[in-house]
């Protein structure tokens, strides 16, 4: 518990991730190294920008392969937003480049209502849940996941139709909200997948 790693790929939302840690009173590494994110406890990959561009940023930093080779060990694994959004094979925000495919399927956009959707959204956690609150958590995103597996669905959100907004399978947790952004659900939430 006390080798968490916030993955540094010069993207996502480090700094209120790195916030709530603090917080809670967790020891965490901010870093890019291949070697102290493969020894880590913990990994939380945090998320906000374009699916090429942290796809491109994982490609030049060399860390593909180490996300890959982490959530084989079954290290336990956050992804939040885009972290989530990436574990998949391929999104319409960037067609033509691969996703880590850790997932399988794709990531969609939203055809109905003002995109991007922005604020407070309640969850509806399923049976696959075990870190969740059918609480109110804060969402920006234009795209969702669609995953192939169904069953690796934690929670899903309504906007303009259901959509999946959080998956869990053996070490992986991902998230389409920002939990660090969640007030008092977000902080459980972490409590709960933290141990602490």
């Amino acid at each position: 518990m006390n080798n968490t790693v916030i993955i540094d790929y010069e993207s996502g939302n480090i700094r209120s991730v790195a916030n709530m840690l603090q917080f809670l009173n967790v020891p965490f590494k901010i870093t890019s190294d291949k070697e102290e994110i493969l020894k880590a406890e913990k990994i939380i990959f945090p998320g906000q920008g374009h699916f090429a561009q942290a796809m491109d940023n994982l490609k030049k930093k060399e860390l593909i392969p180490v996300i890959k080779e982490c959530c084989k060990k079954e290290i336990p694994f956050l992804g939040i937003c885009i972290g989530l959004q990436i574990l998949f094979e391929k999104s319409e925000e960037a067609p033509g480049v691969e996703g880590l495919g850790i997932l399988e399927g794709e990531v969609k956009r939203f055809t109905k209502g003002k995109i991007p959707q922005v604020g407070w959204t309640k969850l509806k956690t399923t049976g696959n849940n075990r870190f969740l609150s059918q609480d109110y958590f804060y969402f920006v995103n234009s795209y969702y996941v669609e995953p192939k597996d169904k069953s690796i669905i934690s929670a899903t959100y309504n906007f303009h139709g259901d959509f999946c907004g959080a998956v869990e399978t053996n070490n992986i947790t991902a998230v389409q909200f920002h939990p660090e952004k969640s007030a008092e659900a977000g902080m459980l939430f972490f409590k709960k997948w933290l141990n602490i």
